[in-house]
């Protein structure tokens, strides 16, 4: 079924090698957006939902140099920063080969 859907879309998930973490609030539209592009792509992403959970909240902002907004998106622990990042990564043509690094 998802091979189907994959092809419809023109989705490629067995090129994606890289190790995506993003921080989330459920009801967050960016984050939304972030994560829909991130499925697009065929990401098995890992999400962190940190809604209401300041200990969360300040352990992402350290990991994220301070950023404190959702949501915040690693690649191979490297930071890429937030939902406009990363579609204007997209929109260069930048993110599938971020995407296609394998996790060092």
């Amino acid at each position: 079924m998802f091979e189907f859907f994959n092809s419809l879309f023109n989705r490629q998930p067995e090129k994606v090698k890289a190790k995506v973490e993003i921080y989330t609030w459920a009801i967050c539209p960016y984050c939304i957006r972030a994560k829909l592009l991130l499925w697009w792509k065929g990401v098995n992403f890992t999400e962190y939902k940190i809604d209401g959970d300041n200990v969360a909240r300040e352990q992402m902002s350290q990991r994220a140099n301070g950023g404190r907004s959702v949501p915040q998106i690693f690649v191979n622990n490297q930071h890429l920063g937030g939902c406009d990042d990363i579609h204007e990564l997209n929109a260069r043509g930048q993110l599938d080969s971020l995407l296609a690094q394998v996790p060092g």
